[in-house]
């Protein structure tokens, strides 16, 4: 028996899920810098995690019951807005803002979640709620605010596409508890990410051509690989590992780290610069969805 009482297991898993999964901004933009657009590098990225997706889906199902037609519109849906949609978001807008600005707005996702929350399902939001939200918006546009001026309007643009990136992620976390609860997460994880990598190759196929992957510089291929197994197939096992051994409340606090470590590494790998505005929104953003799940 642990002597402090604490799960040790289950934080270092979460920890570790998180960072791993703040990885893939900066594998993203080291991936930019060979030339290659956001199509490419998600094609590459979900080629080389479809096998493991479909052997997530394939363990999880031995023994269950087959998918109703419902389940099987649900999954569609969810690896549309939850895996796809979000992903190719997320990939377009790192080609204008930094890996630090991608992933505060990323971590909006629980006020987003709210939202959803309010409008289709009626939920009620207290004054606390609110200001909980207006703390994290605050230090998202804190560091808008020194992107535009370094950056020019391509910030915009970039901090749009994140956001809506958000905004697919959120309509997953909203509509996939009662799937996760009929199927299980590890066989929707797999099964909607299989929908989602489906998506992305053949979307590779009709905007680009089996040229353009043959000739991507070696380095595209082994950060493709690297972006495939320890930034997107690990977290997500590590993170599911955690929350059967801490629950899914403290798994989602220590995945606070996840903005913290993206700013990091986006300084010691990228070079991007470390300010007292980026600093000081990182930390309003965290010190809001705290303050969102404290409150909620």
């Amino acid at each position: 028996m642990n002597p402090t009482g604490l799960p040790w297991a289950g934080l270092a898993l979460a920890v570790a899920g998180a960072v791993a999964f703040s990885g893939k901004a900066i594998v993203a933009k080291l991936l930019y810098r060979h030339g290659v657009d956001a199509v490419t590098v998600l094609f590459f990225r979900m080629l080389f995690a479809l096998p493991f997706f479909l052997a997530m889906a394939w363990w999880a199902s031995r023994g269950k019951a087959p998918l109703t037609s419902q389940d099987r519109r649900m999954v569609l849906l969810l690896g549309v807005t939850g895996y796809y949609l979000a992903s190719f978001l997320d990939f377009l807008g790192l080609q204008y803002i930094s890996a630090s600005l991608e992933r505060l707005i990323l971590y909006l996702n629980p006020t987003l979640v709210l939202a959803i929350s309010v409008v289709m399902f009626g939920q009620r939001v207290g004054a606390r709620q609110l200001a909980a939200i207006g703390v994290s918006y605050t230090g998202v546009l804190l560091v808008f605010g020194h992107e535009v001026g370094s950056q020019g309007p391509h910030a915009v643009l970039g901090t749009l596409l994140v956001f809506g990136s958000a905004v697919s992620y959120a309509v997953y976390l909203a509509y996939s508890g009662a799937v996760v609860q009929r199927l299980g997460s590890l066989r929707l994880v797999g099964l909607a990410s299989t929908v989602a990598c489906a998506l992305c190759i053949g979307q590779f196929f009709v905007l680009r051509s089996v040229d353009v992957a043959l000739a991507v510089p070696s380095p595209v291929i082994w950060l493709s690989v690297l972006n495939a197994t320890a930034c997107t197939v690990a977290p997500v096992l590590m993170v599911m590992m955690a929350i059967e051994r801490i629950g899914p409340t403290l798994a989602a606090q220590t995945g606070m780290v996840g903005p913290m470590s993206t700013l990091l590494m986006g300084v010691a790998i990228l070079g991007e610069p470390f300010t007292p505005w980026i600093a000081a929104g990182t930390l309003l953003v965290l010190a809001g969805i705290w303050l969102l799940a404290k409150y909620r």
